[in-house]
C-alpha cells in the first residue's frame, strides 16, 4: 500500500500518455521479472484449469482494466477525491463478502474497524463534487477495487500469490495490448519520452510486480477483512509522499485522518486471532491500486 500510494506522484507524469500502451509495457515487463523470479527461486507455476480462468479473468477485467478506464472517465465527470474515498469504502465491503467466500462469517469487530478507517481515509483525501455520472463511474471504481481482491480469494489456495499475480498480470498485458493495438494504434509507443518510461519502470516493478505478490501474500495469511483494513496507508503514503516531493504540508484535517485510520488498524489488526486463508473460523480481509485513485490517469493498478 505504500508503493500504491506513493505511486501518485508518476500519475501527473503519465497523465497525458497513451494508457492502454503503458499498461501493456507495464504488465509485460513485471510478468517477465515475476516468471524470472519465479525459475530463479525454484518456484512452480502451475497452469490455470477449469474455473480458475474464469476468476482469474474476473480479477483483470475489473481489478485491472475496468478499474482504470473507470478512473479515467470518471475524472471527467467527478474531482479526484470522490473517485478516491469509493475506493476508501472498498474495506466495509472486504470485511462482510470475504469471510463469507473464505467460508466463515463476518466479524463484527472487522467491519467496525473498516468503517473507521474509510472514515480516516475519508478526511486524508478530502471530499469533491460530481455529477450524476461521475457518481456511476465512482461506484463501478468501488465494485472494480473490490473485485481486485475477491475474485483472487478461489485460485489463491492452488497457485499462492506467485502464481496468481503472474497469471494476472500476463493475462492483463495481452488485454491491455489488444485493445491499445486497436485504440491508440502500434506507433503509440513511439510517442513516450524517457520520463514516461521512467515511470512506467516504476509502475512495472514497485507498484506491480512486488505490490501484487505482498498483496496476495497478505490475504493468503490474514484473511480479507483484515488486509483491506491496509488500504487505509495508501491515501497517507500519498500524502507524505506530496510533501517530500515539495508539496504544501498536511492540514489539520489530515492530521486527523491519519488518527482515524490508525485507530481502526489498531482496532482490527490484532494478534490474538490471526489465521491463514482457509484455517478456520475467525476473520479474513483484501485490495488493489488506490494510487491511480488518488489522481486518475494511465498509472492505476490496471
Amino acid at each position: 500500500m505504500v508503493f500504491v500510494g506513493g505511486s501518485v506522484a508518476v500519475s501527473g507524469v503519465l497523465a497525458d500518455t497513451p494508457m492502454l500502451t503503458v499498461q501493456c509495457l507495464r504488465y509485460t515487463v513485471a510478468a517477465l521479472l515475476l516468471a524470472l523470479f519465479a525459475r530463479a527461486t525454484g518456484r512452480r507455476l502451475v497452469r490455470p484449469r477449469g474455473t480458475e480462468w474464469l476468476w482469474l479473468g474476473g480479477v483483470v477485467l475489473t481489478g485491472m482494466f475496468l478499474f482504470n478506464v473507470a478512473l479515467v472517465l470518471g475524472a471527467r465527470h467527478a474531482e479526484p477525491a470522490v473517485l478516491g474515498v469509493a475506493v476508501a469504502c472498498v474495506p466495509v465491503l472486504l470485511a462482510v463478502v470475504g469471510p463469507l467466500i473464505e467460508g466463515h462469517a463476518p466479524a463484527v469487530r472487522l467491519i467496525a474497524a473498516a468503517l473507521v478507517v474509510t472514515a480516516g481515509a475519508g478526511l486524508v483525501q478530502g471530499f469533491g463534487r460530481a455529477d450524476a455520472i461521475g457518481l456511476l463511474w465512482a461506484l463501478v471504481t468501488f465494485a472494480c477495487e473490490a473485485g481486485f481482491t475477491l475474485l483472487a480469494v478461489p485460485v489463491l489456495g492452488r497457485h499462492g500469490p506467485l502464481g496468481v499475480s503472474v497469471h494476472a498480470i500476463w493475462m492483463a498485458a495481452v488485454l491491455f495490448g489488444a485493445t491499445g493495438m486497436a485504440w491508440e494504434g502500434p506507433a503509440a509507443v513511439l510517442r513516450l519520452t524517457g520520463a514516461d518510461l521512467l515511470a512506467g519502470a516504476y509502475l512495472a516493478v514497485a507498484v506491480t510486480a512486488l505490490a501484487f505478490v505482498l498483496w496476495y501474500s497478505c490475504v493468503e495469511r490474514v484473511g480479507t477483512a483484515r488486509a483491506g483494513l491496509l488500504t487505509g496507508i495508501a491515501p497517507i503514503a500519498a500524502a507524505a509522499t506530496g510533501v517530500v516531493l515539495g508539496g504544501p504540508r498536511p492540514s489539520l484535517l489530515v492530521w486527523l485522518g491519519v488518527a482515524v485510520v490508525a485507530t481502526g488498524l489498531a482496532l482490527g489488526l490484532t494478534e490474538r486471532d490471526r489465521v491463514r486463508l482457509g484455517a478456520g473460523p475467525p476473520d479474513h480481509d483484501s485490495d488493489g491500486d488506490l494510487a491511480s485513485v488518488l489522481r486518475p490517469s494511465g498509472a492505476g493498478r490496471g
